[in-house]
Formats: structure tokens, C-alpha cells, sequence
């Protein structure tokens, strides 16, 4: 379960740590549609950090 106090946005790396995962993993699961992503900029991408909740719970 990921922790109510959390920014809405999380980097990647910010990402991976908490669900205790490998960036490459987070970047599969952003690609396969199971987490919900943002790009920022032209290589900032920010995870919803209500999307890797919802995933701790399918888990």
C-alpha cells in the first residue's frame, strides 16, 4: 500500500523506491497502461501517485 502522503506527482525513481521495484519495471507497467503517466517536459515524466495506490491494491 502506498502512504496517503504522498505528492499527487512522483518521479519514476521516486516511484520504483516505494513500490520497491526496478525504474525499468515502472517504465513497463507506464507503457502497459497499469499506472498513469505525465509528461512534463520533453524527458520529465511524473507518476500519479493515485494510480500506485490503486495498483498496491491490485497486487
Amino acid at each position: 500500500m502506498v502512504p496517503s502522503d504522498l505528492p499527487a506527482w512522483l518521479t519514476i525513481r521516486e516511484a520504483a523506491e516505494l513500490l520497491r521495484v526496478d525504474h525499468k519495471t515502472i517504465r513497463r507497467y507506464i507503457s502497459a497502461g497499469r499506472i498513469k503517466a505525465e509528461r512534463v517536459g520533453p524527458r520529465l515524466i511524473r507518476v500519479s501517485s493515485a494510480s500506485l495506490n490503486a495498483l498496491g491494491r491490485a497486487l
